[in-house]
């Protein structure tokens, strides 16, 4: 077994496993590929400068170790029918998170979820077809689930992304 250097951390990986931590060839693999998840293992490694067999190796790894969790289609939410975006902040019964989590996650327009410190417990982004899906997610389903003492909701005008990622 390899030992690792004074400055690397262990990362854990699947259960059972330890992975080290991407280095800046592994980073420049994610950043191509946050860019462009459809881009073959012959492009990334032209556009990284390293062999057909080192890139297909680092991204069966990266997806083995669980950094790499998925790749997916980036849908653009007006043009798929669903105009209205909201945030909507929760405040939540102490020790219910589990339980409200579980049932956020099954109402439909929840397109993601975080526990918070501060003023807030839970913060949710959502994408509605319309203000009045929009008043029916928020008043009938979110504030329905049990745990749920009050909710803030911010409605969205206008959305980006960085331009550069985590991983460059």
């Amino acid at each position: 077994m390899s030992q690792m250097s004074a400055d690397e951390t262990e990362v854990t990986a699947a259960p059972g496993r330890t992975a080290r931590p991407p280095d800046d060839v592994d980073r420049r693999l994610l950043d191509a590929l946050v860019r462009d998840g459809r881009a073959s293992i012959r492009t990334l490694a032209e556009r990284l400068h390293i062999s057909r067999t080192n890139a297909y190796a680092r991204v069966e790894r990266l997806v083995r170790d669980g950094v790499i969790t998925g790749f997916h289609a980036r849908v653009a939410p007006e043009p798929a029918g669903l105009g209205t975006s909201a945030y909507i902040a929760l405040r939540i019964e102490q020790n219910t998170w589990r339980e409200v989590s579980a049932a956020l996650a099954r109402v439909r327009y929840v397109e993601h979820a975080a526990l918070l410190g501060g003023d807030h417990d839970v913060l949710v982004l959502v994408r509605a077809p319309d203000n009045a899906a929009l008043r029916d997610l928020v008043l009938g389903r979110v504030q329905g689930i049990p745990g749920v003492l009050s909710t803030t909701t911010w409605l969205v005008f206008d959305e980006f992304d960085g331009v550069d990622t985590p991983w460059t």
